[in-house]
């Protein structure tokens, strides 16, 4: 029998014939949480937190729960509970952040970035996310630091190179936002999205129809449709 199967019943039998221990219950929730089994997790870690109000890694699981049910408002209330009882672990904070993205309310993402990072400054992810809390707020410069700080971790990271391209765009300097997203097609060549926003910049900023064209004909083969308006309007004779 698969080892996670048996680990799985072994604890369900548990957890059904017996009262559970506050650490069964993390344990069934964590083990459900990471079978992507969101739902039952949370009724794992509901029945922890009425045992031990107090434990602060299962509140931060819970919100890892409703997070990936796209529950944002849980998810924020039960990272919440967690920082009430442990402020100084940087990964509710964090967690919390990404809901607060996933709200567009970027400001609060960005306070709940800083909190982490200044409980833990050596998490690349922190600076990422912080970037793109920056970039929604259109503090281009701050967002360049941050995501210049988390590639020293990678330099060859698309996502975060594309990402930076468009701070250089906010930032009004096109030219180094054409380098940066030719080195995000020369690591990913499928990144449509990449090519387009590429071809849009060498056509406005640069003025240069035809290598612009061939970036955004190149997007439009990716399935990235909004290339096809350029197309139509300035590529086709």
């Amino acid at each position: 029998m698969n080892n996670n199967l048996f680990k799985s019943l072994a604890l369900l039998f548990l957890l059904v014939s017996c009262q559970p221990s506050v650490e069964e219950l993390f344990e069934a929730g964590v083990t459900a949480l990471e079978g992507e089994n969101y739902e039952e997790s949370i009724g794992y870690f509901d029945r922890l937190v009425a045992k031990d109000s107090t434990h602060a890694a299962a509140w931060n699981a819970r919100g890892v729960a409703f997070f990936e049910l796209g529950q944002w408002d849980d998810a924020i209330d039960s990272f919440s509970q967690s920082i009430e009882t442990d402020s100084l672990n940087y990964k509710p904070f964090f967690n919390r952040g990404n809901a607060w993205m996933e709200k567009e309310s970027f400001r609060e993402a960005l306070l709940d970035y800083n909190r982490a990072n200044g409980l833990d400054i050596n998490q690349s992810d922190v600076y990422y996310n912080r970037g793109l809390a920056l970039l929604g707020l259109e503090m281009y410069e701050d967002a360049l630091i941050d995501f210049d700080m988390a590639l020293r971790a990678n330099p060859e990271q698309p996502t975060v190179l594309f990402n930076k391209a468009k701070a250089q765009l906010g930032n009004n300097d096109p030219l180094t936002a054409i380098a940066t997203l030719n080195e995000v097609v020369r690591l990913d060549q499928r990144n449509g999205s990449a090519y387009y926003l590429l071809g849009v910049t060498q056509m406005s900023a640069l003025g240069n129809k035809e290598e612009g064209c061939s970036q955004l004909k190149m997007a439009l083969s990716l399935g990235y449709t909004q290339a096809k308006e350029w197309i139509d309007e300035f590529c086709e004779e």
